[in-house]
């Protein structure tokens, strides 16, 4: 069965594990985001399916891909992951696309 995912985002994700001493550890951490072109664009993992969306950060598509894993119970995590990344990268709009799915709803319920 081939794999969904190209092979330039499958090497994208082992370089973003690769640098942060593995996005998957024994005590859960996972790396849902990896940004892409100063915040433009995201891989976001999903672990309930097992696959990376290669996504742009203010399209409807990036919405409900966060929508459905805060929907998984992940939403504190990705919520913390993005405050991270607004706080590495400050000029990239990661606190706007915080704000972004603040205003959809996606971290309610």
């Amino acid at each position: 069965m081939a794999s969904n995912t190209s092979k330039t985002a499958r090497a994208s994700v082992r370089a973003g594990q690769a640098g942060q001493g593995g996005a998957l550890s024994v005590l859960g951490e996972f790396k849902y985001l990896i940004p892409l072109n100063s915040g433009k664009y995201a891989y976001v993992r999903n672990l309930t399916n097992g696959k990376t969306a290669h996504l742009r950060t203010d399209s409807d598509a990036f919405v409900e891909e966060i929508r459905v894993l805060a929907g998984a119970g992940h939403a504190a995590k990705i919520r913390a992951e993005i405050n991270s990344l607004a706080a590495t990268f400050p000029k990239d709009g990661w606190d706007a696309t915080e704000k972004r799915l603040v205003d959809a709803g996606v971290f309610e319920g």
